[in-house]
C-alpha cells in the first residue's frame, strides 16, 4: 500500500519481522551461552586434573623431603648439628621462594578464561554497531 510515495508497513508484516529478529537473538544467545558451557566445562576439568596432580606430587615430596632432611640431621648430629639444621633451612627456603617465583610466572602467562566467548561477543557488537572487529583502530591524530 502506497500513501503519499510511501510504504506502508502492516502490523502483520512488523509482527513477523519482529518474531524473526527475537528468534535470531535468542538463537545468538543460546548458541554463545553453549560455547562458553564448553569452555567452563573444559577449564573447570583442567583445573581439576592439575589440582589432583599436584596434591598428589606435594604429598609425596614432602614425605621424600622430610626423610631427606632427618637423615642429614641424624648423620652429622655429632659433629655438625647446627650447620646441618641451617642449611636445610636454607635449601628449604631458597626453594620455596623459587617455586613461588615460578608460580608466578605461570600465572601471567595462563591464557585468559572465555577467550572465545568474549571473541564472539566483541564480534556480534561490532556487527551491529557496523563496525569490522578484525580491524585495528585508527590511530589518534597527531598533534
Amino acid at each position: 500500500m502506497l500513501e503519499g510515495g510511501k510504504e506502508q508497513v502492516s502490523p502483520r508484516d512488523l509482527r513477523g519481522a519482529s518474531s524473526r529478529l527475537a528468534a535470531s537473538l535468542l538463537g545468538l544467545v543460546r548458541t554463545h551461552l553453549e560455547l562458553a558451557s564448553v569452555e567452563f566445562t573444559e577449564e573447570r576439568d583442567r583445573i581439576q586434573q592439575q589440582l589432583t596432580l599436584l596434591v598428589a606430587a606435594i604429598g609425596l615430596l614432602l614425605f621424600a623431603v622430610l626423610f631427606v632432611a632427618g637423615w642429614i640431621v641424624v648423620y652429622f648430629w655429632d659433629t655438625h648439628r647446627l650447620a646441618a639444621i641451617a642449611s636445610i633451612a636454607f635449601v628449604f627456603a631458597a626453594t620455596g621462594a623459587v617455586l613461588l617465583w615460578m608460580r608466578a610466572q605461570a600465572a601471567r602467562s595462563a591464557p585468559t578464561p572465555f577467550a572465545a566467548t568474549m571473541a564472539e561477543f566483541e564480534r556480534d557488537r561490532a556487527a551491529f554497531a557496523g563496525t569490522d572487529a578484525d580491524r585495528e583502530p585508527a590511530a589518534p591524530p597527531t598533534p
